[in-house]
């Protein structure tokens, strides 16, 4: 029987590259999505041609009712969840002062509360197999600052502690957790940076060069195999040596 990896936010960019490394190791595939589903569908469909099967579920990881009944429509799908990859995030990038409650508690609610939402929504089920994998996407950002992105800091940050938590809580239900910061990774949210803003971003790594969302899917990979075992409560950097 094969095992089933559920991504949140996986229609595109990191998500997406996380889909298609799963499916390709022979994992059935959940996708996750909100808002475009012709995306969700391209995923799925690319995931099928590994020769695995392959659904789309839109929900609002904000909603944890949503959330409950989409775990519940996997589970009935696939019989399992496996792994649970938590993907999903926004940003909306102001300075302090400029930035009002609203945006801050939007990139809150997404990034971190959705994150909650959907390990409170999987665990029972983790616990009851007596086994799974967590993996939540985190960012160097949370963990060095930066300006313009209080919101979204504070949110990943959150994720780490998060991460951090639910690892030590689920260890004795045989359920790993782990997170992974990405730095920068060439996706459609880095695409609409100015040059210059790349020219500097590029000059604080010291492989002088993006990351690509393959890059993120084969530590996500790493950290579902049997080859992570003994790993929980830790926070992988992809970053090209930017936080050292």
């Amino acid at each position: 029987m094969s095992k089933v990896a559920l991504i949140t936010g996986a229609s595109r960019g990191i998500g997406r590259a996380i889909a298609l490394k799963f499916a390709s190791e022979g994992y059935n595939i959940a996708i996750n999505y909100i808002g475009n589903q012709d995306e969700a569908l391209e995923v799925q469909k690319e995931c099928c041609t590994h020769g695995i099967e392959a659904m789309i579920y839109e929900g609002d990881v904000t909603d944890y009712d949503a959330m409950d009944q989409m775990m519940k429509a996997v589970l009935e799908q696939f019989g399992s969840i496996d792994v649970l990859v938590n993907n999903s995030g926004i940003t909306k990038d102001q300075l302090l002062l400029k930035m009002n409650t609203q945006s801050f508690m939007d990139v809150i609610d997404v990034n971190l509360k959705g994150t909650f939402n959907t390990i409170k929504a999987v665990s029972r089920i983790m616990m009851k197999q007596r086994s799974g994998v967590i993996i939540n996407m985190a960012s160097v950002i949370g963990i060095i600052g930066n300006v313009g992105q209080a919101n979204y800091a504070a949110s990943k940050a959150g994720v780490i502690a998060l991460t951090k938590s639910v690892a030590k809580e689920l260890a004795p239900r045989h359920i790993r957790a782990n997170a992974i910061a990405p730095g920068f990774i060439a996706t459609k949210m880095t695409d609409v940076l100015s040059d210059d803003t790349k020219e500097n971003i590029l000059k604080n790594i010291p492989m002088q060069q993006m990351g690509e969302p393959e890059d993120v899917a084969n530590v996500a990979y790493f950290l579902a195999s049997d080859s992570a075992k003994y790993i929980t409560g830790q926070v992988i950097n992809v970053d090209g040596g930017m936080v050292m």
